[in-house]
C-alpha cells in the first residue's frame, strides 16, 4: 500500500483527514507526521505537528523549494535511517480542514516533515 501513489482527496473525504489527525495525535510521543496511505487510505492527505500546532492538508503540492540539504530519516514504515535530499525551504499549495485553499511557506523541520509525508503520497519510502 505505501508503495503506490495516493489518489486526490474530495470534501467527502474530510473523514479520512480527521481519522488521519486523531492517530497522529494518538501517536504524537514518537510521530511528527502521516499520510493517510499509512491509515490504509490511498488519498493525497496529510497530517504534521508543527510544534503545539497539527496542521492537516488535502492534495498538497509543494510549489517552490530552496536550499537543498542532506539528511537521515527514520520512518514508522522503514526500519533504521536514511540518507535523503531535503530542502530548507518550500512552498506549499494544498486545501485545508474546511477545504479552502491555502498557500504557506515553511521552513526547517517542519519543512522537512511536509516533504517525507508528500513523498508517502508519491509512493516514495526513504
Amino acid at each position: 500500500m505505501l508503495s503506490r501513489p495516493s489518489k486526490p482527496a474530495i470534501k467527502a473525504d474530510r473523514g479520512i483527514g480527521q481519522d488521519l489527525l486523531d492517530t497522529l495525535k494518538a501517536h504524537s510521543h514518537h510521530c511528527v507526521g502521516m499520510a493517510a496511505n499509512m491509515i490504509g487510505e490511498l488519498k493525497n492527505i496529510i497530517a504534521i505537528q508543527d510544534g503545539d500546532d497539527y496542521v492537516l492538508m488535502y492534495n498538497p503540492v509543494i510549489t517552490k523549494k530552496s536550499i537543498p540539504y542532506q539528511t537521515e530519516e527514520g520512518c514508522l514504515s522503514v526500519r533504521g535511517v536514511h540518507a535523503c535530499t531535503r530542502y530548507e525551504l518550500i512552498e506549499v499549495e494544498y486545501k485545508d480542514s474546511r477545504f479552502k485553499r491555502r498557500t504557506q511557506r515553511f521552513a526547517g523541520f517542519t519543512a522537512q516533515i511536509i516533504q517525507h509525508e508528500i513523498d508517502h503520497l508519491h509512493g516514495v519510502l526513504i
